[in-house]
């Protein structure tokens, strides 16, 4: 499978955006069939702006903006987003894996190409998340009621990242953090934050797959079926 042939919304499932780039990256259990949806600028900038509704709208001054546009959340930076770009992507996107790798005791197939070491991983989120400034304002018309925007003096691509590696440091300091699992369905190497006390999957799909492999083990007493005979 190529990320051609993986439909971006459909593999977006709901989680905290820091979780969802967490899951942009697949390598099935024999090694091989590898989609990465951020693994280039094309791949990465679909990416971008199906998560950009789920971004606060920004009233941006950065790099070719006049004062006071706004932009949709990271529809900008879609249309901006260069092979640089791509790359800070997939670098925070394989520091996210490696903690929460860390936080919920992964198992193998889990592992991005490169694991970046705990430190590296740090100064990755660290460093992103200072690419840009950005502060809130408030904008009340007349008669109308208040709402809230984001300032930025950046770039649309700058945003986009920086806000995702401000929302994955708030997602490892805060509770949520305890509530991070790996779905262990059968041929799954996802993340996804446990919001229900019985919630095992990350998607119902998940669950029954891992549900056949469980009765074929049950009634057959042996290896669960391989994770595509399952599926199907």
């Amino acid at each position: 499978m190529d990320d051609g042939e993986v439909d971006v919304r459909v593999a977006l499932l709901g989680e905290p955006l820091p979780v969802e780039l967490m899951n942009t990256i697949h390598v099935d259990e024999r090694g091989h069939d590898t989609f990465d949806l951020v693994g280039d600028v094309d791949s990465a900038a679909r990416w971008v702006d199906a998560i950009g509704p789920r971004l606060p709208a920004t009233t941006g001054r950065g790099p070719g903006e006049a004062r006071g546009a706004r932009d949709a959340g990271g529809g900008g930076a879609a249309a901006a987003l260069d092979e640089q770009d791509a790359r800070r992507l997939r670098a925070l996107r394989d520091a996210l894996r490696a903690l929460a790798a860390e936080v919920t005791d992964a198992p193998p197939q889990f592992a991005v190409a490169r694991v970046p070491s705990r430190r590296e991983a740090l100064d990755t989120v660290n460093r992103l998340s200072g690419r840009a400034r950005i502060w809130p304002e408030l904008d009340w018309p007349d008669g109308g009621e208040p709402t809230a925007t984001v300032g930025t003096g950046s770039g649309a691509c700058d945003y986009v990242l920086s806000s995702l590696a401000r929302q994955a440091a708030e997602l490892f300091a805060g509770p949520d953090r305890r509530q991070l699992r790996t779905c262990l369905a059968p041929g799954c190497d996802r993340y996804f934050v446990k919001d229900h006390p019985r919630r095992e999957w990350c998607t119902k799909a998940c669950g029954n797959r891992a549900r056949v492999a469980r009765h074929y083990r049950r009634h057959r007493g042996g290896a669960a079926r391989p994770a595509h005979d399952a599926a199907g």
